[in-house]
Formats: C-alpha cells, sequence, structure tokens
C-alpha cells in the first residue's frame, strides 16, 4: 500500500484537490482518529479538506482528553492539514455542543464538503446519534474503521508504528497508574479483560504523537497526573525543539520524556487548567479515543 509521505508530492496534492471528494475528519487527537485518517489516505478517495476539533473555553485544552491545545496546534502542522477548532464552554450540555457544531458545519457545507468521517468502532447509539445531526444540515457521516475488531485494530496500529500516549483514564475500569503510559506491549498486556483494546466504552483517551500520518514527531514529556471530575487525567508538556524538518521524508527522533518518578494522583487545583468535564462513559463530543 502507497504510504502517506509518499502521496505528498506537489503534484499528487494538486490532482487530488480536482479529482477526489472532500471530507472534513472529527479530530481529537488520539488514536481512533488517527486511525480514521490513515484509513482515508490509503483509500485515496477522498481528500481531507481539514481536522475539526472541539476545545473547551478557558483551558485551552482538546475536551475530554484534556490535551494542550499547543499539541494540538504541532500534531496539525505535522500532519500538514488545516485545523478548524470549536470552541465550547465547560460543562457542555448537548444543545450547545450540537449548536456549535452545526454552526462549524455549515462552514464547510458552504465550502462543498458533504461528508463528515468519525473514529467510532462500533457505537452503534453513538453513529445513530452523529448521523441524526448531519442529515438535519444536507450531510452524511463516514467510519472509516467502523466494526473493525479492536484487537486487530491495536495490532495494525503497533505495525503502522503509531505512538501514542494515554491522557485520560476511567478509574472504575482502570488503575491511576495507566495514566501517562505508552501504548506499548506492557500497556495492553496489563490492560484489563473487560476492557476494549480501543478503549471504545471510555476506558481511556490518548494523544498520539507518530505514526505514518505525521511528517515528523510531536514531542512531548509528561507531567502532572490528577483526579477531575470522576477521570484521571495525565498533563501532556510539549518539548522545545529545533525547527521540525519542512521534507516528508526527513524525520527527527521522536522524543518521549517521562516525569521524573512517579506523580501523585491527588485532586487537581485550580490553576492546573484541566477542563471540567462530566464523569460520563459516552460522551456526544468525542470525536475518537
Amino acid at each position: 500500500m502507497v504510504s502517506y509521505r509518499e502521496l505528498r508530492t506537489a503534484d499528487e496534492l494538486q490532482t487530488s484537490m480536482f479529482t477526489r471528494e472532500p471530507v472534513l475528519l472529527c479530530w481529537s487527537g488520539g488514536k481512533d482518529s488517527a486511525m480514521a485518517l490513515h484509513t482515508l489516505l490509503q483509500q485515496q478517495k477522498f481528500r481531507v479538506a481539514a481536522l475539526l476539533t472541539t476545545v473547551t473555553e478557558g483551558y485551552d485544552r482538546i475536551s475530554m482528553h484534556g490535551v494542550r491545545r499547543e499539541l494540538l496546534l504541532q500534531q496539525a502542522e505535522s500532519i500538514g492539514l488545516p485545523l478548524h477548532e470549536v470552541r465550547i464552554p465547560p460543562q457542555c450540555v448537548n444543545p450547545i455542543y450540537e449548536a456549535c457544531m452545526e454552526q462549524a458545519l455549515r462552514l464547510f457545507y458552504d465550502q462543498g464538503v458533504r461528508k463528515v468521517a468519525f473514529g467510532d468502532i462500533f457505537l452503534e447509539d453513538l453513529r445513530a446519534y452523529r448521523e441524526k445531526n448531519l442529515a438535519r444540515i444536507g450531510m452524511a457521516a463516514l467510519f472509516p474503521i467502523w466494526k473493525r475488531d479492536t484487537r486487530e485494530l491495536i495490532r495494525y496500529f503497533q505495525f503502522q508504528r503509531f505512538r501514542a500516549i494515554a491522557v485520560c483514564v476511567d478509574p472504575k475500569v482502570l488503575g491511576a497508574s495507566f495514566a501517562g503510559q505508552e501504548l506499548d506491549d506492557s500497556f495492553f498486556r496489563d490492560l484489563p479483560s473487560n476492557a476494549d483494546p480501543c478503549g471504545e466504552n471510555g476506558e481511556f483517551h490518548t494523544f498520539v504523537f507518530d505514526g505514518p500520518i505525521f511528517r515528523w514527531p510531536v514531542s512531548v514529556r509528561t507531567g502532572e497526573v490528577v483526579h477531575r471530575d470522576g477521570f484521571v487525567f495525565c498533563d501532556l508538556l510539549p518539548i522545545e525543539t529545533a525547527a521540525p524538518p519542512r521534507h516528508p521524508l526527513m524525520r527527527q527522533a521522536t522524543t518521549v520524556i517521562p516525569s521524573g518518578g512517579s506523580q501523585p494522583v491527588r485532586p487537581a487545583v485550580e490553576e492546573s487548567g484541566f477542563p471540567q468535564i462530566a464523569a460520563r462513559k459516552i460522551t456526544k463530543g468525542e470525536s475518537g479515543k
């Protein structure tokens, strides 16, 4: 199969502007949306017009995942796609979320985009919710990794050399120590048997920092680990690096620096800046793990 980097020549990109159907991708920064993007690019049927991400106002973090907006911007730059941010308030209820999303989607509708892709895998109610809301404004949903076996999907994720860190875990299912761990063999070996390997039921959420969709890795280090609103979050901090290479085949070494020793898990203080998130297993605003 053709790799993303091999596709990114000037002639190829210019041709795709006219021959491929534009699609908007809901992007959480996590592994499922990364796999959805990777699948779309491999199919070579669609042109991904932009990434769409919800960001919590007042915190400047990706909603639900709690990842700093600065790292989201670095992901988009490395991927090489435009990023459209949808600002939502803390503790956002569905009517407000839906209004904010509709406003953003109509902007892309006016630009000729009729399809929106998601990284959902098997949650039927969430799929129906997305399809219903999109149909109201004349758009349709795509689910590039729908019904993929999650064990097989994780094996493929690792085979493709994607790398990710668990940034949010549900302590009702996973121990707090999973927060801040990289999704390597030991992570999945220690995963409880009642947890889905992709965290599709909300067991964990991730930040992807390297893989075939990136032109260069996003360098991060783990920060404080906090309990907040029924979840455990690991803050990720950007690492200052030299200017990234501009040629898609030039790669920097991936950098992930763990925090010094085990961080104490303690209640979040106000200045920690984590988004306020209601404790719930399925959040309508999520776009991928």
